[in-house]
């Protein structure tokens, strides 16, 4: 009987999550028109990416056995992932608590309290985001019916986006009769870098596949902490064991100004309520451009929206520097490639390939 339970309740969620339009951006730089495209995960259940893998890193514990019906699920988390997990978590009668550094914003806190999840904030002399990993794992030791997601080492992770995010993409393109010379995203967990990696590249194995992480903290180019930056839910202090950097292309700095001017004129311009992390993966997507040409069809994702950022300097003017990007775009409109149904299930069924 709680099988029949779960499996409908998983069923209830799955068309909530993923399955998001592929917007194409159209703009002007520098005195030509070029356009980007981008998957517009703001408009998920919880209004973020990571929806998709906190669904599927479920429904795959359950197949395996590793979480049983009343187990509290606990995660370390700089903010998306534990609002999703608290969401989906609760959905599925689960109790939730979560581990995260207490610099992160007021609403990303705020959101996850809403779902009825627990959260222990950790400062920067508790470890900060190391921190909230390793008193995530003691909770978790502690007891026999605690489930870690466990979300930077997690081998679901990459598959959610390799089983989805990446055909969803795929298919969204081929229905418009183009197909992709890039993707870029900012890495958190590598996970979406990673599976939609993996999926484009078994199409096409020329395809570029560029992490992105914040200009003023270096971590995956440097291989250990480096400053501060204002681009939550990116460069979490550490490179994450999915990413892998042997399969993949040359990392993408991008200024967290620079992101936030970005993110700003998305919201003003085009009505998209994005959040800083999609301002920068715009101009990382504009930086592979410039390398492969104007013509170039690359894609990436708006990651999450901006109620998340209300207390940050998203809201706040921002001062330009001569250096930045997004000054010197101007958004001229966007169009919505469909979405499209029913190949989620088919692409899950076909040989995987490696990145």
């Amino acid at each position: 009987m709680a099988d029949i339970v779960n499996e409908a309740r998983f069923a209830g969620l799955a068309p909530m999550v993923g399955n998001t339009p592929l917007l194409k951006i159209a703009f002007e730089f520098r005195g030509r028109q070029r356009s980007l495209y981008a998957k517009s995960e703001q408009l998920s259940l919880t209004g973020s990416i990571k929806d998709r893998m906190a669904l599927h890193i479920l429904r795959e514990a359950y197949r395996n056995g590793r979480i049983h019906p009343g187990d509290t699920i606990a995660e370390a988390t700089s903010g998306n992932t534990g609002i999703s997990f608290a969401a989906i978590g609760r959905a599925l009668g689960h109790p939730v608590r979560i581990f995260m550094p207490d610099w992160m914003s007021s609403e990303r806190q705020g959101l996850i309290r809403s779902y009825g999840a627990e959260i222990v904030l950790v400062s920067a002399e508790q470890g900060g985001f190391l921190g909230s990993i390793r008193l995530s794992e003691e909770f978790a030791a502690s007891r026999t019916d605690v489930f870690l997601p466990c979300q930077f080492s997690n081998a679901a992770n990459a598959e959610a986006h390799e089983t989805t995010t990446g055909p969803e993409i795929w298919a969204q393109l081929e229905s418009a009769g183009i197909f992709p010379d890039a993707f870029v995203a900012g890495v958190g967990t590598g996970g979406t870098v990673m599976g939609v990696g993996r999926c484009l590249r078994a199409h096409n194995p020329a395809i570029r596949i560029h992490p992105v992480e914040p200009a003023e903290s270096p971590t995956i180019s440097t291989g250990h902490k480096v400053g501060k930056h204002r681009i939550q839910g990116i460069s979490d202090e550490f490179i994450p064991a999915i990413l892998d950097l042997s399969l993949v292309d040359p990392v993408i700095a991008v200024s967290d100004g620079d992101s936030i001017l970005m993110a700003q004129k998305l919201a003003s311009s085009l009505g998209l309520a994005v959040g800083i992390s999609s301002g920068c993966n715009f101009l990382a997507a504009l930086q592979v451009q410039e390398q492969l040409g104007l013509d170039a069809v690359v894609v990436t994702v708006f990651a999450d929206d901006n109620k998340k950022y209300l207390s940050t300097d998203l809201m706040h003017v921002e001062p330009v520097r001569s250096d930045y990007l997004a000054p010197e775009i101007t958004l001229t409109g966007m169009s919505a490639l469909p979405r499209v149904c029913q190949f989620c299930e088919d692409a899950a069924k076909q040989p995987r390939e490696i990145l």
